[in-house]
């Protein structure tokens, strides 16, 4: 079912921002929240967004209040997934309402900003910048103990503004085993690197599929890739998510697939990935 609030649109340019200290209102909603993560890809087609809402199920599922920030500007699925509708609305101080999902669970994205679902969202880098600044400053987070920004592929204008803005930041880095997935995590590596952003550690998504007929794994698109990059770059490894079609009905259906499969090898990796992020 389709979670509703009625609200507003957010400025379509820094012209049209709040005329306050920008600065102060990052430092205060930032300083509310415990810890941020920036959920990233080297290619897309990763199953990245996916990841985000599921280790957000997930987290939430141990009882931590968790925040989804949907900076992916011009692909944003984050609100599809969940089975969000409606737009963000104001408080009393004009601050941005996130749209909640459950009692552990809001989120924020530039579709529910938008009269039109399907418009094209055609801005520059600036413009990004300063949206991605007021998705943190202009809005009431609240108090929050996890922060999941979930970034377009690559390592272009949303994932460096987010590590310009949203100071101790963490990256989770999503790949598929297959090669051409893991030449681009090395990019998204060497961009941590470069912008000086902790890598919280890789996830391993699509890694095998069981057949529930024959009982029969099958390397749809190969197995350890991930983990070796991770060994060979010396970061954490997360885990491997195997690859269940069910995944891909739920987010079209915006349910959580947790709740469905609550006993799958599915559910039971994304456990063991939010209790590493809870340590």
């Amino acid at each position: 079912m389709a979670h509703q609030q009625q609200g507003i649109g957010i400025a379509s340019s820094p012209d049209q921002a709040k005329k306050t200290d920008p600065d102060a209102s990052l430092k205060k909603a930032l300083g509310k929240i415990k810890q941020k993560f920036l959920i990233m890809s080297g290619k897309g087609g990763v199953g990245k967004t996916s990841v985000t809402v599921n280790i957000a199920f997930a987290l939430a599922n141990l009882g931590y209040k968790v925040g989804i920030m949907d900076v992916d500007i011009h692909g944003p699925d984050i609100p599809r997934m969940l089975g969000l509708d409606g737009m963000l609305g104001l408080n009393n101080d004009k601050q941005l309402v996130p749209i909640k999902y459950s009692e552990n669970i809001t989120a924020v994205s530039i579709e529910s900003l938008s009269q039109k679902k399907d418009d094209a969202i055609i801005w520059r880098g600036p413009i990004k910048h300063s949206v991605i600044r007021q998705f943190i400053g202009d809005v009431m987070w609240g108090d929050l103990d996890y922060l999941l920004i979930d970034a377009p592929p690559g390592t272009g204008d949303e994932p460096l503004s987010v590590a310009q803005t949203i100071t101790g930041a963490k990256a989770v880095i999503v790949t598929t085993p297959q090669e051409v997935s893991l030449a681009d995590v090395r990019k998204s590596i060497n961009f941590c690197k470069v912008v000086k952003m902790d890598i919280f550690g890789l996830v391993e998504n699509m890694s095998g599929y069981k057949c529930s007929h024959c009982g029969e794994v099958m390397d749809l698109f190969g197995t350890g890739g991930g983990e070796k990059t991770a060994k060979d770059a010396e970061i954490p490894f997360l885990g491997k998510i195997p690859f269940d079609p069910d995944m891909v009905s739920c987010g079209d259906e915006g349910v959580s697939y947790q709740e469905k499969n609550a006993d799958s090898e599915v559910t039971k990796a994304f456990i063991t990935i939010a209790e590493k992020m809870s340590k």
